[in-house]
């Protein structure tokens, strides 16, 4: 008798297939699967998706939107402390605007999408009131059509990288970019990389490339990114666009 799927088979699946195609990719390119994080993004999917996600191995989540992310992040805490242990990394993925960065700097483990010097010190101020230290990475935006895509132009890392590495409650953990829609990602992503070794230069902590989510992930491997960010691959289509 066929029993049908759990919402755990579901993420399961999801998992072992994105799994196997990263491990494919990293085979292509000679890399070891250990060099890479896989931040599965669960934007719009339960706190119990999380929990499940926990239960089958991911440490890191990503989430775009504030204040779902705290929501969530707050169900997924108190699910944690009936189990005795803390599970999940929250990533911070999304635009972010500098009256609320305050309230992320108090629950994301990251944030991906530091895109301005304003928004940093707004960063820097939230994670000083809950006395901690705030790695961030800097956004690339490639795409210089889209006057409404977050992320700052290559020549403008520089500036950036220097005040949050100057930020006594942040660190500076590298860069992130989203591929322009509708172009190939693959030079893009190597633009990505080969800003990352210049900012290594200065900056010699900044080593993650956070690049490639689930129709890219591939191209982002062969380029040498260090974290990933799956949502649909690995959790389906998100339950609602709110």
């Amino acid at each position: 008798m066929n029993h049908p799927m759990t919402r755990r088979d579901e993420i399961a699946a999801g998992l072992a297939e994105t799994e196997q195609r990263i491990a494919a990719a990293c085979e292509a390119a000679g890399r070891s699967r250990d060099e890479l994080t896989l931040i599965v993004v669960t934007k719009t999917h339960p706190a119990s998706d999380v929990d499940l996600l926990a239960e089958l191995g991911v440490t890191d989540v990503g989430e775009n939107r504030h204040p779902e992310a705290q929501l969530k992040m707050d169900e997924l805490r108190a699910m944690e402390a009936d189990h005795g242990v803390s599970l999940t990394r929250c990533h911070f993925l999304g635009g972010l605007q500098t009256n609320k960065a305050a309230a992320v700097a108090r629950y994301a483990d990251m944030v991906h999408s530091v895109d301005r010097v304003k928004l940093a010190n707004s960063l820097a101020r939230g994670a000083e009131a809950a006395g901690r230290t705030l790695p961030c990475l800097i956004q690339v935006d490639f795409d210089a059509t889209d006057p409404g895509r977050s992320g700052v132009i290559p020549t403008g890392i520089p500036e950036l990288a220097d005040a949050i590495a100057a930020s006594e409650h942040l660190s500076l953990g590298g860069l992130m970019t989203v591929a322009p829609l509708g172009e190939d990602p693959v030079p893009h992503f190597e633009h990505l990389v080969r800003l990352s070794a210049e900012l290594r230069a200065e900056h010699p902590d900044a080593t993650i490339v956070s690049a490639g989510m689930s129709a890219d992930l591939e191209a982002a491997i062969a380029a040498g990114a260090t974290h990933l960010r799956i949502g649909r691959s690995v959790l389906g289509l998100r339950a609602s666009t709110r």
